[in-house]
């Protein structure tokens, strides 16, 4: 169980906050100033986390005097300059407020797992003769993976991780970050899907004052902020043409210009790239940049989906049932043979992430000792298989036909219905307002049912 430190000035955040915390297993106490979490004693805790502006003392003066316990730091998306300068500080990352819960639960996982891999603790899973890993698996797809890792991290070279939604793909990338020489330096993870395109080259490259409609202030870029270490750039199929020809002299001259400057700046950065499409078949439809994918595809990990790693469903689903089972206090169930069938011959679409949720529901409903089928929800029998991610970005996928007027659609069936009738005449903020979802939620589904995003017409944003 870890010990985390709250640092905040506003009860009702830092309360709601413990209440989350506790409820994923965490021991938390609680400070309301630098001076008063000074008196707790930092150093005796798993992780601190601190709002950037506090009474008194900013949250960054904890990341020094807390030292070796990881800083991580909230902030408003206003402030987002300022917390580029907090990872420039040696804060370990940063979480935007209002935060989501399930990505604020995700980034504190990950913080506590990388402590523990850097102290030396074993992780969640040992790898037979102790060799400790950061993803679970034996099968002879992730035994190329581990090796691809162990000898690319090491080299500094660009790296192209391929795979559906839910394989891993960040996973690969701070393992290769954390067994290469920069892993003492920032790790900056970029989803560049998730961020608008009126936005991305602002976020990766930085503004000057008044070089747009809305700049009031200069802006260091995400890139900048992983200098002398890694940068991580998700989804990178889904970043615009303008924004790909200035990654493309990062990568060819190592120098960056911000939105409206005439100088350039010197940066050392590794690039690590993700995406679940064909950047190759991208470039051919004039999507991607041919000379970006041959700079990008130096060398080039291919994670497996879960349906192709029979050897490992059953071992992955015995570790996130563990999980659930501490989350939801039923320790001792146990999934009956019935059940484990059903794991093993699932296609999973979803990969990873549908086998965890698919749990959590067996650990919530079952009623005895053991986890049976239908309290996993999962249909009886295995639907027809879904085109893979990797297949569907191959060329935009038709839109399915109407259905209908006796059928019975599912939501996951009308939101893709839905999507590619309408995405063509809406903006993803008209598309998350109808369907009454936020745009992570719209961007999320996308992934998780192969849906690419419309591209925009090609902007000036000089």
């Amino acid at each position: 169980m870890s010990r985390i430190l709250i640092v905040e000035d506003e009860a009702i955040i830092r309360s709601a906050l413990r209440r989350l915390l506790e409820r994923h297993d965490h021991r938390v106490s609680e400070a309301g100033s630098v001076a008063e979490a000074l008196s707790l004693e930092p150093q005796g805790f798993d992780l601190v986390i601190s709002d950037l502006r506090l009474p008194g003392e900013p949250g960054t003066d904890l990341i020094a005097r807390a030292a070796p316990v990881p800083v991580l730091i909230m902030t408003s998306y206003a402030s987002m300059r300022s917390a580029v300068e907090a990872l420039k500080q040696g804060a370990v990352d940063y979480v935007a407020k209002p935060f989501d819960h399930d990505e604020l639960l995700e980034t504190v996982a990950r913080v506590l797992h990388q402590q523990a891999t850097q102290q030396g603790e074993p992780p969640d899973i040992t790898e037979p003769g102790g060799k400790r890993q950061t993803m679970i698996g034996n099968c002879p797809a992730m035994q190329v993976v581990y090796t691809r890792i162990r000898k690319a991290a090491p080299a500094d070279v660009t790296v192209l991780v391929q795979g559906e939604s839910g394989t891993g793909k960040e996973l690969v990338a701070r393992a290769l970050h954390q067994q290469s020489r920069r892993a003492g330096a920032p790790l900056i993870c970029v989803n560049c899907a998730a961020i608008p395109e009126t936005l991305i080259e602002s976020e990766l490259f930085g503004h000057e004052k008044g070089a747009f409609t809305g700049a009031s202030a200069a802006r260091t870029g995400l890139v900048e902020a992983a200098d002398r270490g890694t940068l991580f750039l998700d989804e990178i199929g889904e970043l615009p043409l303008d924004a790909q020809a200035r990654l493309l002299r990062v990568l060819q001259e190592g120098e960056i210009r911000k939105i409206g400057s005439v100088e350039t700046r010197h940066v050392d950065v590794r690039l690590i790239a993700a995406t679940h499409r064909d950047l190759q078949h991208l470039s051919t439809t004039g999507e991607f940049r041919l000379d970006l994918y041959y700079r990008l595809n130096v060398m080039q990990i291919d994670l497996p989906s879960l349906r192709e790693r029979d050897d490992d469903i059953l071992q992955i689903a015995d570790v996130l049932l563990g999980k659930a089972c501490r989350r939801h206090e039923r320790e001792g169930l146990r999934l009956s043979r019935a059940a484990r069938r059903t794991i093993r011959d699932y296609p999973w679409p979803g990969n990873v992430r549908e086998l965890e949720n698919a749990l959590e529901r067996g650990v919530i409903l079952s009623e005895g000792h053991l986890i049976h089928p239908d309290d996993l929800g999962l249909a009886a029998a295995p639907r027809p298989p879904v085109e893979p991610a990797s297949d569907v970005s191959t060329s935009p996928p038709p839109a399915e036909p109407a259905p209908g007027e006796g059928d019975d659609l599912s939501l996951e069936d009308y939101f893709q219905h839905f999507v590619l009738e309408h995405q063509d005449q809406m903006s993803e903020t008209e598309l998350a307002q109808k369907l009454g979802i936020s745009r992570k939620c719209l961007w999320e589904r996308r992934q998780r049912l192969g849906i690419p995003r419309k591209k925009s017409p090609r902007r000036n944003t000089g």
